[in-house]
């Protein structure tokens, strides 16, 4: 989970801006069958991405995602205005 805010803060500095800028952050998550450590991990995952990125955060269960071999996707949109 920290590599995954990690590169998507790389992302974001690397175009000027920082972390503050993350307005929502959407986790896709492919398994359904361990749902007790999904909230356990969608706790965790709250804690840590408020602490980061101070923005919100969904989690959609859905029943396949493009990547084959994922199991999780993340979608951070951000705000980054024009000068």
């Amino acid at each position: 989970m920290e590599l995954a805010h990690a590169n998507i803060a790389v992302i974001v500095r690397a175009v000027g801006h920082d972390m503050t800028d993350v307005g929502w952050l959407t986790w896709f998550v492919t398994d359904k069958a361990n749902i007790s450590p999904i909230n356990a991990w969608l706790a965790m995952l709250t804690t840590c991405v408020r602490q980061t990125f101070s923005c919100d955060v969904s989690l959609v269960i859905v029943n396949d995602l493009i990547e084959v071999e994922a199991l999780v996707k993340i979608q951070a949109t951000a705000y980054i205005a024009q000068n």
